[in-house]
This record gives C-alpha cells, structure tokens and sequence, in this order.
C-alpha cells in the first residue's frame, strides 16, 4: 500500500476546514491545516507537502504572498499549489498563474467531490 500523500490546506473560514479535512482524509490524505499565511509559511519550514490548496484571502499574509515565497524557495518551489478562491477576476486568476500556482478555481464553481478527485491525480 502506498503511503498517504500530504496536503497542506491553507484556508481561513473555519467552516470550509473542516469540510476539506473530511473529504481529503476520506480519500485517503494526511491533512495538514493553516488558517492564514504566515501559518502556512510556519507549516512548509517543517513539512514538504505533496500539495498545497491555497486560499488567497487569509489574514496576516495573502496567498498571493504565500505563492511568491514558496516558488522562491528551491526546497518548495516543485510543489503543486492549487488556489482555492472566491477571487473570479482574471486579473487575480492570471496573477495566481504568474506567481506559480499549478492550477486555480472559483470556490463557488467547484463541487467539493471533483475537487478532490483533481487534486487526488495530480498527485499520484
């Protein structure tokens, strides 16, 4: 049996975590939570997740921040990183695009279950 693949979920409304910590431990991931950026940063200096679901409105440091970082860190920069947002514009989807992020959805768009059927392919 293949050891449990991480995912670091970097999300502030508490609602939505334990949402997300349900249906990725159910499919078989260890869930790691950070309920703003700089908790994140905090997170990614002790573990290397196998990815990363990323809110771009937290408190303290934005996801936008968060992804500069990490691809700026060559320990972190190969680490998929899907955005999670109610961001829609395509200035903030290209931004998220530019700055790294492996792939991005609209929050409201997404149906939970094919969110984790994604994230669960693209890391195999």
């Amino acid at each position: 049996m293949n050891p449990a693949k991480t995912i670091l979920i970097a999300e502030d409304d508490k609602f939505l975590v334990n949402v997300y910590r349900v249906k990725f431990t159910k499919a078989g991931f260890n869930v790691v939570i950070a309920e703003d950026g700089e908790q994140t940063i905090q997170a990614l200096a002790k573990l290397k997740p196998d990815i990363i679901l990323l809110d771009l409105i937290m408190p303290v440091k934005d996801g936008f921040e968060v992804l500069k970082e990490v691809r700026a860190n060559s320990n972190l920069k190969d680490i998929p990183i899907v955005v999670a947002s109610n961001l829609g514009q395509d200035e903030d989807i290209k931004r998220a695009k530019l700055l790294g992020a492996t792939d991005y959805f609209i929050k409201a768009n997404v149906h939970l279950p094919d969110l984790v059927a994604m994230i669960s392919k693209m890391v195999p």
